[in-house]
């Protein structure tokens, strides 16, 4: 029987969210998998997402009065987990996520949803972690908003992948920040899912390998 990540990597991969090939990367790093979640895109697709999450949440025993979903990609993330987590395991925490411009009519402000307040304890949902700029883009949000303790930050996919140094983007967020980012499979779990043969793909292995030799953190 599956665990929850290698039935996460299969979904990926049945939802051409997982492509194995020849990709040039943002980086301009030339790696032999690519991660879209712009693929994501049905209801069906988007509940199964935030069990996934849900999963890794209660994995980790976060505990959280809010989910903050950074805009864009993060919103349908967070409201799907905080649905996942209410209606099939029994926690129910609010959700919040950030406008692009502060509102200055109506209830104004710079947050929709849960309401943000001094103590707070937060977890940030987002799809994956390159470089660490979508949490230090939220960051400041926050502190602005309350003074929030962010526990967690919870993503889709580790690359474990060098950043801008020698540390992997997850590291340098825990030591610039504090803060501790679990994901729900990382590039490790994925390799052996086709070494397990949980999914196809092994014409890939050696070139995942030496892809994570060169550039893994």
């Amino acid at each position: 029987m599956l665990n929850y990540k290698q039935r996460f990597i299969k979904f990926m991969v049945e939802n051409e969210v997982l492509l194995f090939g020849d990709f040039t990367l943002k980086s301009g790093r030339k790696a032999p998998y690519f991660i879209n979640a712009g693929k994501y895109r049905t209801g069906t697709q988007i509940a199964q997402l935030g069990e996934y999450y849900a999963e890794c949440f209660l994995e980790h025993n976060v505990s959280v009065k809010t989910l903050v979903g950074p805009a864009y990609k993060g919103i349908p993330l967070a409201v799907a987990t905080a649905i996942a987590l209410a209606k099939n395991h029994g926690v129910d925490v609010g959700f919040c996520f950030d406008r692009k411009e502060v509102k200055d009519h109506g209830e104004g402000g710079l947050f929709v949803g849960q309401k943000l307040e001094g103590g707070d304890k937060v977890c940030i949902i987002e799809d994956v972690m390159t470089s660490g700029k979508a949490l230090r883009e939220i960051l400041p949000k926050l502190r602005e908003e309350a003074d929030v303790q962010v526990e967690a930050m919870i993503i889709s996919v580790d690359r474990q992948e060098k950043g801008t140094g020698e540390k992997s983007a997850v590291r340098e967020a825990f030591d610039e920040f504090g803060i501790r980012v679990y994901s729900i499979v990382t590039m490790e779990d994925i390799i052996s899912a086709i070494e397990e043969g949980v999914i196809g793909g092994r014409e890939y292995l050696a070139a995942m390998k030496a892809y994570r030799a060169e550039y893994g953190a």
